[in-house]
């Protein structure tokens, strides 16, 4: 089966300018997926879908295929990740060429080989659609609450009140990291997740959303430890 890995880096991030190239503990952002996806040896072809020059000089230079810019519709701020996707595995498939399985891969520098590896088994031997990464929450959500106008709070599950911790089910969230997908289930639903998907679930220190520049610095704290642990 041959496998592709979709790294959509879009240029014009306004909360983090040239977020995706920009300097991350050394080498540009977008650097350690493309190392990761690489470096695997997974995939018969790692790509950079992106609608900006820059970006797609410093994908080549680490290794990373371009075959084309990303079209204006897929390249402003409400473009989604589906829409992307299927203009890269139609643009292969215009040229002859197709792949059975497909990883969207997010700049980041926390996806590691082991874990896309890890994915990329657990999609075949189950035959799931999607596969993708996420890690459980750090306290049960279940006691969650909002605060109304008047500054009161309101659970959002009253029930769970006095519920002991360990009685709660565990839930778990998105981790930004990676989507392994068959790419003929995505391609006849529009959407990465069915009812027929599952999760690497990842440690806390291994996650972490970079959306700000408060965030930036909490992620490179985080490379860091990481790095520090494995003896890097």
């Amino acid at each position: 089966m041959k496998t592709i890995a979709i790294i959509p880096a879009r240029g014009g991030s306004k909360r983090i300018p040239k977020k995706n190239i920009k300097e991350f503990c050394g080498k540009p952002l977008i650097f350690y997926s493309i190392q990761a996806a690489i470096k695997s040896g997974i995939f018969d072809e790692v790509m950079v879908s992106t609608n900006d020059n820059e970006i797609s000089d410093i994908a080549l230079q680490f290794g990373a295929k371009v075959p084309f810019f990303r079209s204006e519709k897929n390249s402003d701020d409400y473009a989604g990740t589906d829409a992307v996707l299927k203009e890269v595995l139609d643009y292969y498939s215009d040229q002859g060429e197709d792949f059975q399985i497909g990883c969207c891969i997010y700049p980041n520098p926390f996806t590691n080989i082991s874990s896309l590896k890890e994915g990329y088994e657990k999609l075949k031997k189950n035959n799931y659609d999607c596969v993708f990464s996420a890690v459980k929450y750090s306290y049960p959500i279940q006691r969650s609450f909002r605060v109304d106008k008047e500054d009161k709070i309101k659970m959002l599950e009253p029930e769970s009140y006095i519920k002991r911790s360990q009685d709660l089910e565990e839930t778990y969230h998105d981790a930004g990291q990676f989507y392994w997908f068959n790419t003929s289930s995505f391609v006849r639903n529009l959407k990465l997740w069915t009812n027929n998907t599952s999760i690497i679930n990842l440690k806390e220190i291994e996650v972490q959303d970079i959306d700000t520049l408060d965030d930036w610095e909490v992620a490179e704290l985080k490379f860091q430890i990481q790095k520090n642990l494995n003896g890097n």
